[in-house]
């Protein structure tokens, strides 16, 4: 089963003028300047060892926030979660499992992004030519290309009229305040779509069995003890650990 995904690349609509510079990517850069030294700006005087490593373990603790909510991570676990319930399996595969199988297929779906920041970020901050807060800026436009990209339009309307912040010239104007939000809120919106897709079969086989079940007189018997092998066997005949792993990546082009 593959699924066709809505064109979200016009994310924002024509307007008004370019808003100010994100604070919380501002901040986040600023405090790793300050911890780890502005290489670019020649600042002689950083923190000492023990607070740049105290500041940046502070960032670490945010790093699994991020990961969750910018990435491709968060559609791959819910699909994952979803199947499993469609299946009616309790406990199998295990929620860590999942976790991790989502984790490392989101690293492939990251691989072009990675390999930009990589490359126009890391790269370059680790060669002495960026600063931390320059370095910080170029990566963060990387995510907000793959993130406004896979956001839709009526979620970024609807933010942004939260917020007052009025209408973007382009997609890329749009700060991360919004569009944070806007792009949890669409995959999850995708995330139960898919959901929705894999459900139908197996609910096709739910309905059968109770129907043949309740015909022959035995109500006593659950249906779902008779449904679950006939899923398992339907998964297994059609590859749908491939076709579902290959269409959740697809999902992202």
């Amino acid at each position: 089963m593959f699924f066709v995904m809505p064109d979200f690349a016009h994310a924002a609509a024509p307007g008004a003028a370019i808003p100010a510079p994100d604070p919380v990517s501002a901040g986040v850069g600023t405090a790793i300047e300050r911890a780890l030294g502005d290489k670019g700006a020649g600042d002689d005087s950083p923190l000492s060892l023990s607070l740049q490593l105290l500041v940046v373990m502070g960032l670490l603790t945010i790093l699994p926030a991020l990961v969750l909510m910018m990435t491709s991570f968060l559609r791959i676990l819910v699909v994952l979660s979803i199947l499993r319930q469609a299946l009616g399996l309790q406990g199998s595969p295990p929620g860590q499992v999942l976790a991790g199988l989502a984790l490392f297929l989101s690293l492939f779906v990251m691989v072009p992004t990675l390999d930009t920041v990589n490359s126009e970020a890391i790269a370059p901050y680790a060669a002495g030519t960026l600063s931390a807060d320059e370095a910080i800026g170029k990566a963060g436009e990387s995510f907000h290309a793959f993130m406004i990209r896979q956001t839709r339009e009526s979620n970024l309307v609807m933010f942004t009229d939260i917020a007052g912040g009025g209408t973007f010239k382009s997609g890329a104007d749009v700060p991360f305040s919004i569009l944070l939000p806007a792009f949890v809120t669409s995959e999850l919106e995708t995330a139960f779509q898919i959901g929705f897709m894999i459900f139908l079969p197996f609910l096709v086989i739910d309905l059968v069995v109770a129907s043949v079940l309740m015909s022959l007189g035995m109500m006593m018997l659950s249906p779902t003890i008779i449904s679950l092998p006939f899923k398992l066997l339907l998964f297994v005949l059609v590859d749908g650990w491939a076709l579902l792993m290959g269409s959740l990546a697809m999902s992202f082009s």
